[in-house]
């Protein structure tokens, strides 16, 4: 079943041209549009199909600083302040709330783990508690268990991912941008080295500056150019349980399980980082690249089927400007569920939380989260080409940094001062081995 998502009605016409174009309607994609053109910019947002229909709906919600990478921190921080302000600014909410997370464990290792996150987090002035056992069991009282220890991150909170995507593009309309759905971008036209319009199904804009936010889509649009982006996506199953399970943790995360309040007073139920790998054309390209993090996560991650290879989202083939593209023939990525782990995960849930077993599933299904090698994004300009700025690869994280993402892609090209440093993001150096040579293409 398709995961929930707000519907909204965009912009009929296409421009014959705009300062700046995005594709992707995501949530990277719709925050960068959004502050662009709130700052005055003459800017379409183009989406193959409709906006916040893959993972930007698909995911927990979660915007955090809890456990982030230190590269990501920042980002995450400056995020949580701009999904603030957002409700007010739009007329619309986005289900923003600083409900704060929980984290719960009974094993030492995770637990001086987190801690030594803790110490880190307090000399860049974030906040986090570590919990005892006695304090993490009267936190996780629903569940009826002792526990060793844990993390309450108060500050920290959830989005709802069904609204927030939508929300925030009729914010671009009302900035005065343009947003167009069911509009695929089939590629860009260049002059000098510089971009000078992007061809669409509909139409061709004009513009000297592109924005590549397409997610799971945005390695196979670069190679169409001659970029190189070392991407690889992986299928996550997740499910949704009506109300009615009482009055439970907003968010909660254990290694059986976790959990995330909806809107509606249901709940997501996930496991965290499960996922199926399955095998494409692109994924075989870039598998040296990605064989060390595959290796790290061998736990978690299981071989999948052939989904993936008929998807189209990392094929290797060249498309034509005037011819359907895969993107056309796919307009939303619906990858099958993973079938045992959405009944893994009910059960663990129930276990936790019998509760649950009171409430029925109201809805399943699946994602491609796609992923760097070294598992943060991808933002800035690409060597070789002007104008044209990647925003891909935010491997599972993108959802909570993306108000961060988007404004630091507004600062970059407005040549604003930057609302994070975005040396860490640089595309350029997921094309360089350790030695600092470029990788083959």
């Amino acid at each position: 079943m398709p995961a929930p998502l707000l519907r909204i009605e965009t912009t009929p016409t296409l421009p014959e041209a705009a300062d700046v174009v995005v594709i992707g309607g995501g949530v990277v994609g719709v925050f960068t549009a959004y502050y662009l053109a709130r700052r005055g910019v003459k800017v379409a947002l183009v989406e193959k199909g409709l906006i916040g229909a893959e993972q930007s709906s698909r995911n927990w919600g979660w915007c955090r600083q809890q456990n982030r990478d230190a590269r990501e921190l920042p980002m995450a921080t400056r995020s949580l302040g701009l999904w603030d302000r957002l409700a007010s600014e739009i007329g619309e909410d986005p289900g923003f709330r600083r409900c704060g997370l929980l984290y719960l464990s009974n094993n030492e290792s995770e637990i001086d783990g987190w801690a030594r996150w803790r110490d880190f987090a307090r000399t860049v002035g974030v906040t986090t508690h570590m919990l005892s056992s006695q304090e993490a069991s009267v936190r996780g009282a629903a569940t009826g268990r002792e526990w060793k220890g844990g993390v309450y991150s108060p500050s920290d909170g959830t989005a709802d991912p069904a609204r927030a995507a939508p929300v925030v593009a009729l914010g671009i309309i009302k900035a005065g941008g343009t947003v167009h759905q069911n509009c695929a971008a089939r590629g860009i036209e260049t002059e000098a080295g510089q971009v000078s319009a992007v061809i669409t199904e509909t139409g061709t804009i004009r513009t000297k500056t592109v924005v590549m936010a397409g997610g799971a889509w945005a390695s196979s649009f670069c190679r169409q150019l001659g970029i190189r982006f070392p991407q690889a996506s992986v299928r996550s199953s997740i499910l949704s349980v009506a109300p009615g399970a009482g009055d439970l943790p907003d968010a909660l995360h254990t290694s059986d399980v976790s959990i995330t309040r909806r809107g509606d007073g249901g709940y997501t139920l996930a496991i965290s980082g499960r996922a199926r790998v399955d095998p494409t054309p692109q994924q075989f390209r870039f598998a040296r690249e990605f064989l060390p993090m595959f290796a790290r996560r061998w736990r978690s991650l299981s071989p999948g089927g052939f989904h993936g290879w008929s998807e189209g989202h990392e094929t290797l083939a060249a498309w034509k400007l005037d011819a359907l593209t895969p993107m056309e023939r796919n307009r939303i990525l619906e990858p099958r569920p993973d079938e045992g782990q959405i009944r893994e995960t009910y059960q663990r849930a129930c276990k936790l939380f019998p509760a649950f077993k009171q409430v029925p599933i109201a809805n399943a299904w699946a994602g491609y989260i796609d992923s760097t090698p070294d598992g943060v994004p991808a933002i800035g300009e690409v060597e070789g080409l002007r104008g044209f700025i990647l925003a891909a690869g935010f491997s599972g994280h993108g959802f909570g940094i993306s108000p961060g993402a988007g404004h630091l892609i507004a600062d970059l090209i407005l040549g604003a001062p930057p609302i994070v440093d975005p040396a860490p993001y640089r595309p350029e150096r997921l094309n360089k081995s350790a030695w600092g040579q470029v990788a083959d293409f």
